[in-house]
């Protein structure tokens, strides 16, 4: 949705500020500083995703704690929700599956995100929001997952993509997780490759992108990352593509907690 869409219809949907960055100051500081009006802040370490264990540094949150954190938030299953970010929508992408995945049926991320809002020119609001309470009471598995056995699996009868940066992919450097290398038959496609500007590219654009890579609608397709977050900005991308994917939530953080998992490093 682009910023003067989600302005024409401002006040009949749920705004959810979703701002994070790896490493980076809390958003939450960002966001008291000003947001979208009547948009909710939703903390992705917390809200967004369990605690860093043997499901990798950013698991599917527990189901109720995150159906809390949505109510508490204003979602109902019934009012359109609209997420941001400040980073393309690599972070929003996160709430936009989880929702999805919970049964949600119209979710949609800000094309630009609040940079974009504040360039047009457009109002915003400061301090904390004070949203009512939702009604959300959805359940997971509306969107397709994988465990580490099934991304193989697909990386074999499909194609498997790794969303990170060519050099983390290639296992050149590893900024973040203690082992570098990606997974046995992994292509990959970064998720900078979903963008122009700082814009989702068009369908078609996003269709070139993939098939480039070797991904065939026709056969299995997984996505992962380092932990599961910007991947989802790839199931989007292939979404729009009209590409279904399913999601890796553990992607190479988990892959790696298992020693006698393979690791392939380009050379």
């Amino acid at each position: 949705m682009s910023v003067t869409e989600l302005a024409g219809i401002l006040d009949g949907v749920t705004v959810l500020d979703v701002r994070w960055r790896l490493g980076g100051p809390p958003g939450h500081t960002e966001f008291l500083r000003g947001h979208v009006p009547g948009a909710s802040y939703v903390d992705l370490e917390t809200d967004l995703a369990d605690p860093p264990g043997q499901g990798g540094r950013h698991p599917l949150p527990e189901p109720g704690r995150f159906v809390a954190a949505m109510r508490r938030c204003g979602v109902s299953s019934g009012r359109p929700v609209v997420v941001y970010d400040a980073v393309a929508g690599t972070s929003a992408a996160r709430c936009w599956w989880l929702l999805r995945h919970y049964g949600h049926a119209d979710v949609r991320v800000l094309d630009g995100g609040f940079p974009a809002w504040e360039a047009h020119g457009l109002p915003v609001e400061t301090g904390e929001g004070r949203p009512g309470e939702g009604d959300f009471a959805g359940a997971p598995g509306q969107m397709p997952v994988i465990d580490a056995d099934e991304a193989l699996q697909v990386a074999e009868e499909g194609a498997l993509v790794d969303a990170r940066a060519p050099e983390r992919y290639r296992g050149d450097v590893e900024p973040v997780d203690p082992v570098a290398g990606h997974i046995p038959g992994a292509v990959n496609v970064p998720t900078a490759a979903n963008l122009s500007g700082g814009r989702l590219r068009s369908a078609d654009e996003l269709r070139e992108v993939y098939t480039a890579a070797g991904v065939d609608p026709a056969r299995p397709v997984g996505v992962y990352c380092g932990s599961g977050v910007t991947a989802a900005h790839d199931v989007l991308a292939l979404a729009a593509a009209g590409i279904r994917a399913a999601l890796y939530p553990g992607s190479w953080s988990g892959w790696i907690t298992d020693p006698t998992r393979p690791v392939a490093r380009e050379t």
